[in-house]
């Protein structure tokens, strides 16, 4: 068990970031600390009077912890956490702002230097993510005294163009009149390149030198000036470890070994920031492995059941056929993109010896040293709360099993397996566009790749009607041997009270299959109450916090399933519905237009030239389009 006081004598001093779990093992809350045991420890004093905190701290079953070298780096991986795991007990921003970049438009020819809040994957590069707005905008401030660079975004330009401001006050080379010398416009890039990378000893030395010679001329609010320039370079010029410059998702694996347990710690880089670390556990029969074996091992084993991998795996050592296990990546790869040659990449292997890459590997390696400390503790926990769970799923079906007369079908104790859940919901929009959501789950993991989704055709609007249908069709997709429906559930959740139970019982009945069904019902607050059973029996999930929090996730993941496929649904017919109504365009055209645009936004406020560039598209056509919208605005 997680002694939380004993577990508290073991916290580093040291910064970093925590992880509150509850029972199930689920993140509730993310927070980053300047001393890790001083403030982990302050939730637990008896003198706490906020009532939220009591709350999240009755909830609390164990913690788990992350170190950083610095308080910086700690609030961004603390930033990049509460996006990943959107704990409850944080404050979450609906308008998800992110912390700002510099960006230079290296995919131009002659690139702009901007401050941006997306990260996106354009060839250009992205410097930061920055703690401290004030200090970007200084910098660029700087950049844009100190160089003269294109402000506008405009690549080609007529002949005899009439030149903006900037190029008349100084703040611009002359790009559009053909004045500004390539080589030494990119020579000055590399310049703002070199300071944003940190090798900025010139520029300081020159700064000091200007606001020295401003303070003996008295010219007080140069020197001032000059000052914060310093100082906002130095602010950048803070490492960040939990950064990477180049635009490109990475993993860092580094092989933990402790007395009893071995793992492989998988610390995820994504888009430039370290997101957070992931543990998966080798074999006991695999004890022994050297740390090179279990590199390898995990590589041929976990990237293979990706979607899509990484573009970098980073490791602290040289493995063996490291050539080949690149090429068994790029076969992946080649077989994920199928044919998709945007989406198409290579991935490698890389031992960094310097630089950026090195610099997060070393905070992985810090953070391992202090992960084998608590590696035997915590796989003893994941077993408790992996068989404290299967009991009570076993409890579940064996109650709903004898209510029906059938013997249940429980995994005997020795048995590795988990309990397979299905759950089901229904969504709608005041009674159209029904449609039917299915989730799977293992355990406590979602099988995303089983997740099934039903237009209703029979019964919209019927809540009961639209149960029996999808459920119908799911059972009979199975008995006719449909691979993606072969699998059955041990026990079916429903999104419901008794009646939708019932709705659905009678339809596994009459497939004569002993699968135990369940309702999930919900309180005034829409928050998961109760399981009801067919009998009308039902357990409070109040009294059971592990319970409580598998069948809230289950029930929240079904719903958020659903109701998006239900939006897509709807959102494609409005649409359709919108393109219809333009005179001269048709299912072709309107098919090549929502290709090239991709939404009816984009097609509104396109150009005639971009309309023309339509596949099909005739001048009567676009004028057409183009006449449509300028009526619907009026």
């Amino acid at each position: 068990m997680f002694d939380i006081s004993e577990e508290l004598k073991k916290l580093p001093k040291t910064p970093g970031v925590y992880m509150h779990k509850d029972s199930l093992g689920e993140v509730i809350y993310v927070g980053k600390a300047v001393n890790l045991r001083n403030r982990v420890s302050s939730y637990f004093r008896t003198s706490q009077t906020d009532p939220k905190v009591r709350a999240m701290v009755s909830n609390i079953a164990e913690f788990e912890y992350i170190s950083c070298a610095t308080e910086m780096e700690a609030l961004l991986l603390e930033c990049n956490l509460i996006k990943k795991y959107m704990p409850r007990y944080n404050i979450l921003l609906k308008d998800d702002k992110s912390y700002p970049y510099i960006e230079i438009t290296t995919n131009e020819e002659f690139p702009r230097v901007i401050s941006t809040r997306r990260l996106e994957r354009d060839g250009n590069r992205y410097f930061g993510p920055y703690s401290d707005a004030g200090a970007v905008k200084r910098i660029l401030g700087m950049i844009d005294e100190m160089y003269m660079f294109k402000k506008c975004r405009q690549q080609e330009f007529k002949k005899g163009v009439r030149p903006c401001l900037n190029y008349f006050i100084g703040k611009c080379p002359g790009v559009c009149t053909g004045e500004a010398d390539k080589a030494e416009y990119n020579e000055k890039i590399s310049e703002v390149i070199d300071i944003l990378s940190g090798r900025d000893s010139a520029v300081m030395a020159r700064l000091k030198a200007d606001m020295e010679k401003a303070s003996e001329e008295m010219r007080y609010e140069d020197a001032a000036r000059y000052r914060d320039y310093m100082r906002s370079l130095r602010t950048l010029g803070e490492t960040q470890r939990a950064t990477m410059i180049k635009d490109r998702d990475a993993d860092v694996l580094v092989p933990v070994i402790a007395q009893k347990t071995g793992v492989v710690a998988r610390y995820k880089v994504e888009g430039g920031k370290m997101s957070g670390r992931e543990i998966t556990y080798i074999r006991s029969d695999s004890e022994g492995s050297s740390a090179k074996d279990m590199l390898s091992s995990f590589i041929k084993q976990y990237y293979p059941e990706l979607s899509i991998l990484p573009r970098e795996i980073i490791l602290p050592m040289h493995i063996e056929d490291e050539e080949l296990l690149e090429d068994f990546l790029d076969s992946i790869n080649a077989s994920n993109a199928e044919g998709k040659t945007d989406v198409m990449h290579r991935t490698r292997i890389i031992v960094p010896e310097r630089g950026e890459k090195k610099a997060v590997l070393k905070m992985a390696l810090e953070d391992s040293v202090k992960l084998a400390g608590t590696l035997d503790e915590k796989a003893e926990r994941e077993a408790e709360r992996r068989e404290a769970l299967k009991a009570a799923i076993a409890g579940l079906i064996e109650y709903a099993s004898s209510i029906s007369g059938s013997a249940p079908l429980l995994i005997p104790e020795d048995d590795d397996r988990e309990y397979r859940v299905e759950a089901y919901d229904i969504s709608n929009f005041n009674g159209l566009d029904t449609v039917g959501g299915m989730v799977v789950y293992e355990g406590r993991k979602p099988v995303r790749n089983d997740y099934r989704k039903f237009k209703v055709r029979t019964a919209e609007g019927d809540d009961y009607g639209s149960l029996r249908e999808v459920i119908y069709r799911r059972l009979k997709r199975a008995r006719k041997g449909d691979e993606g429906f072969s699998t059955y559930p041990d026990i079916m959740f429903i999104d419901g009270g008794l009646g939708q139970v019932h709705a659905v019982k009678a339809v596994v009945d009459a497939f004569r299959i002993a699968i135990p069904v369940v309702g999930l019902a919900k309180d005034d607050a829409h928050r998961t109450r109760a399981i009801v059973f067919d009998d009308g029996r039902e357990i409070d999930l109040r009294d059971d916090r592990l319970l409580f929090s598998y069948c809230s996730n289950i029930q929240e993941e079904v719903h958020r399933f659903a109701i998006t496929y239900m939006s897509g649904v709807k959102g494609k017919k409005m649409i359709k519905s919108a393109l219809e109504d333009i005179p001269g365009i048709g299912p072709k055209r309107r098919t090549e237009l929502l290709a090239k645009f991709g939404s009816i936004k984009a097609i509104k406020n396109a150009s005639y030239e971009e309309l023309m560039e339509v596949d099909g598209m005739t001048s009567r056509a676009a004028e057409s389009v183009l006449e449509f919208f300028s009526e619907s605005d009026t």
